[in-house]
């Protein structure tokens, strides 16, 4: 017997990050009981952006347009680029930092083992960007971990050979936080990448 509607609705809502069975029924229930206008607007919404939103051919970001608002800009320092692991890392910049350059989303993360490698990134793209010349620093945010390493150590390799600045987010001790609390592996790696203090 096919799945009844509800359970196929159950089902498409555990797509979602961090969504389990009950999450998905309390969703699911959530919709049916209270919010079937709502629900609908959401089916609509999701349709379109669906179909309609796609990547700026520049930064590879989520767009309506084949050029994003940021890429479009000419208030944006166009000698900086910022490459970042997803439009969330973007956003979360944007959105805490005064950076007014302009950025690559790499969509992920080299992960071999995941059959993500420098193709899937749009790295070749990247390397074309860079030259041209009018980039003269590659900050590179990616995540602290064991493959955000790698990429950026393969991202540092792709500046210099293309005669760019590469520049790397430092990671360390949070702002406000205290060393008893903070864990050993941030705690090493402030100890062991540590700067001089300014005068």
């Amino acid at each position: 017997m096919s799945p009844s509607l509800l359970e196929q609705l159950i089902e498409s809502l555990r797509i979602l990050p961090g969504v389990g069975q009950k999450t998905a029924q309390r969703m699911a229930y959530q919709l049916l009981e209270r919010e079937r206008e709502g629900g609908k607007r959401l089916a609509e919404v999701l349709a379109l952006a669906l179909e309609h939103i796609g990547h700026c051919k520049h930064c590879r970001d989520f767009t309506e347009t084949e050029v994003c608002a940021i890429c479009a800009s000419s208030s944006r320092d166009q000698h900086l680029l910022c490459a970042v692991e997803s439009p969330a890392d973007r956003l979360a910049i944007e959105q805490a930092t005064g950076y007014r350059g302009l950025y690559f989303i790499l969509q992920g993360r080299l992960s071999p083992l995941d059959g993500i490698g420098p193709r899937e990134l749009g790295l070749d793209a990247l390397s074309e960007r860079l030259a041209q010349g009018e980039i003269t620093e590659l900050i590179i945010a990616t995540n602290p971990t064991v493959e955000g390493e790698a990429t950026a150590h393969y991202l540092a390799q792709l500046a210099r050979q293309q005669n760019v600045h590469p520049s790397r987010l430092t990671h360390g001790v949070p702002l406000g936080g205290e060393l008893e609390y903070v864990d050993r592996g941030t705690l090493s790696h402030a100890f062991g990448t540590r700067s001089e203090m300014p005068l």
